[in-house]
C-alpha cells in the first residue's frame, strides 16, 4: 500500500510537468507555472509522508493528505503583500522570509527570538512579530497556517519531541488570542529530525531550534 502510495504521487506530479510541456508553459504566467509544479510536488510530499509513517504525518497533527495538498496555493497579490510586510517588520531580527516553491510564505523564527532553551512560552520580542503577522491574517479568510516547530540535537527524542509541538502550539495559542480561527492552523512539531544546520556547533544548535511559519493562500 505504501508503495503504491508513492507510486501514485511521483505519477501524478510526473503528468503534471509532462503536461505542461506538452500544452506549451510558454504561455504560462509565473505563478501559473509555480501553482502547476506546486501541486505535483505537494502529491508527491504528501504519499510519502503518509507511506513513511504508516498514515500519520510523525509528532504533529499533520496527515499526509493534508501536507499533499499545499501543491494547490496560488501566490496572489495578497500574498506578495503579506510577504512585504513582515520582511518590514522583521528587518534586522534574523527572522527569514521567503516564498517556497509551492506558493506559499515561510517566516523561519530563529530561538533567540522565539523561545528560550527547553521553554515554551514565547518571548517578548516575538510578541510584536505575531502581532503583525494576525493583522494580516485576520483580513485574509482564505489564508491557511502550518506551524512546525523544531530543536537541536540535545536531549533525548522524549525531551525534544514534545518540547518542538508546544512551541508550534504556542504560537497557535497566541495568534488564536489575536482573532485568528485556530480551525485554519494546523501544528506539527518534528523534534531534532530536520536540522538546517550541523548540531556539532553552538551556532549550528542555535539555528536548529526554531519555529516555521507557513502560510498557504487558496484560489476562491
Amino acid at each position: 500500500m505504501r508503495k503504491n502510495l508513492t507510486l501514485a504521487a511521483t505519477v501524478a506530479a510526473a503528468l503534471i510537468l509532462s503536461g505542461c510541456a506538452a500544452d506549451g508553459t510558454s504561455g504560462m504566467n509565473d505563478t501559473q507555472k509555480r501553482t502547476a509544479i506546486g501541486t505535483g510536488v505537494g502529491a508527491l510530499a504528501g504519499a510519502a509522508i503518509s507511506a513513511a509513517t504508516g498514515g500519520k504525518a510523525g509528532v504533529g497533527a499533520v496527515a499526509g493528505a493534508a501536507v499533499g495538498g499545499i501543491g494547490t496555493y496560488i501566490w496572489s497579490q495578497n500574498q506578495e503583500k503579506r510577504k512585504q510586510e513582515m520582511q518590514a517588520a522583521t528587518q534586522g531580527t534574523g527572522v527569514n522570509v521567503v516564498q517556497t516553491a509551492d506558493n506559499q510564505l515561510k517566516l523561519e523564527i530563529p530561538s533567540d527570538i522565539s523561545f528560550d532553551t527547553g521553554r515554551y512560552d514565547i518571548k517578548s520580542n516575538f510578541a510584536p512579530i505575531l502581532d503583525r503577522f494576525a493583522e494580516g491574517l485576520r483580513t485574509s479568510p482564505n489564508a491557511e497556517v502550518r506551524i512546525v516547530g523544531h530543536t537541536d540535537s540535545t536531549g533525548s527524542d522524549a525531551i525534544n519531541n514534545p518540547l518542538s509541538l508546544n512551541r508550534a502550539n504556542s504560537t497557535r495559542d497566541y495568534l488564536m488570542m489575536r482573532g485568528v480561527s485556530g480551525s485554519r492552523i494546523h501544528t506539527e512539531g518534528r523534534g531534532s529530525y530536520q536540522p538546517i544546520a550541523s548540531n556539532s556547533t553552538n551556532e549550528g544548535r542555535a539555528r536548529n531550534r526554531r519555529v516555521e511559519i507557513f502560510v498557504g493562500e487558496r484560489a476562491q
